[in-house]
């Protein structure tokens, strides 16, 4: 995550209410907000209507797993001090803007995003032929481009989805960012960078615009992020005036590569609600250390004296996340020469997770002693994400030629 962080530095990320939370979550995602929380004006959304895309028919799960996912944060660290939490379905402005943009997205878009056929034969048991579904890409587009976030946090499977939003900002730019006087507006936006910082953006800008010279296109859009003398709205109307476009009304986020989770199921696939292995972060110490004591083993170590090899193990995946590489190489020797059983060695798993889950599980303790605080904190968030969302849709409203409410 080597980025330098301009002016437009917000993050925006969501996940599904479609059941409780569980370590793959926590290891692959929450740890990660965590700590964009602290460089980035962040702000993390439960999509309750991306879950039903394919909850339809069980809607129930989605209500009683709202708040619940909004607690498990809140236990884990994400700090609405420093983020903005809120729910989807309570910022309308996401639903608009998703009907607005729909209006210009050719259909053949959405329908060559991999996970669209991909999630349908992985999940043959729903139907979901329906519009929601194909279209939830485009909502995803929506909950980015409503608050004009910078940059995504996504691993690699989901770098398509950015890139489908940033296609269609530069389309929608390319209607609507037209606005009239739009060079009178660029040249007086221009003189309010000073003297030597407007000599050196008009240079750019000729370089770039005569001699499709890259390197100062870039040196343009990191002279723009550092002005602190302008408006967002002269700032984008100079991005557009130093490409030779229009305004930029919709700004094109940037993917930010997280690294993918590492967190293995009790089976050694990857943790997922949808291959019922998953361990949850609120998982009794005694449903825990069932889980984990009965996860298969190397097949070879039919008997305690029978040798085994590690790499054949699910259990060893367990070890690459929470076990310290002395620990590891004595455990290795010890399933290779069989002078350790299976259950001494799955014992260190337990310990292992139950140390990190005690601290979460009492915080998740205290929040649900105080469920009036938790919905304080959501209906706070969701007032923020929506004074920012409107300033969006009212802009984007006018541009289209709708008339202001």
């Amino acid at each position: 995550m080597n980025i330098t962080i301009g002016q437009n530095n917000r993050v925006l990320s969501g996940m599904r209410p479609t059941g409780l939370l569980h370590l793959g979550h926590y290891h692959g995602v929450l740890k990660n907000w965590i700590e964009l929380q602290h460089s980035y004006e962040c702000f993390y959304f439960v999509a309750d209507w991306h879950a039903l895309t394919t909850h339809y028919e069980n809607p129930a799960i989605i209500g009683e797993s709202s708040r619940d996912m909004v607690i498990d944060w809140l236990a884990t660290g994400v700090n609405p001090g420093n983020s903005t939490i809120f729910i989807q379905s309570r910022v309308p402005e996401h639903a608009e803007l998703h009907t607005l943009l729909s209006m210009i997205t050719p259909l053949g878009w959405l329908e060559r995003v991999p996970s669209y056929k991909d999630q349908q034969e992985k999940l043959k048991d729903k139907d979901l032929a329906t519009y929601g579904f194909l279209g939830y890409p485009l909502l995803q587009s929506a909950d980015i481009l409503i608050y004009k976030a910078g940059y995504v946090p996504v691993g690699e499977d989901q770098v398509a989805h950015v890139e489908l939003t940033r296609e269609v900002a530069r389309r929608f730019n390319h209607f609507y960012g037209k606005e009239a006087g739009f060079e009178k507006k660029a040249e007086t936006a221009i003189k309010k960078m000073g003297k030597k910082n407007a000599k050196l953006y008009k240079d750019v800008r000729k370089r770039y615009q005569e001699q499709g010279d890259g390197e100062a296109l870039s040196i343009g859009k990191a002279l723009l992020d550092s002005q602190q003398n302008i408006s967002l709205s002269d700032r984008e109307r100079l991005l557009g005036f130093l490409d030779g476009g229009g305004r930029i009304i919709l700004p094109e986020p940037q993917s930010l590569l997280t690294v993918s989770s590492k967190m293995p199921g009790i089976d050694g696939q990857k943790m997922s609600k949808s291959y019922g292995n998953t361990i949850a972060l609120r998982e009794s110490p005694d449903e825990l250390t069932k889980k984990i004591k009965t996860m298969p083993t190397d097949p070879a170590r039919v008997r305690r004296t029978d040798p085994g090899n590690p790499e054949k193990c699910p259990v060893w995946s367990l070890h690459q996340v929470y076990t310290s590489d002395e620990i590891k190489d004595m455990l290795s020797d010890g399933c290779q020469t069989a002078s350790i059983g299976c259950i001494d060695c799955k014992q260190y798993i337990i310990d292992a997770v139950r140390e990190e889950l005690k601290p979460i599980q009492a915080r998740i303790k205290d929040y649900l002693n105080d469920l009036s605080g938790v919905d304080s904190i959501i209906s706070e968030g969701c007032e923020s994400a929506r004074d920012v969302a409107q300033d969006t849709i009212e802009e984007v409203r006018k541009v289209m030629g709708l008339t202001s409410r």
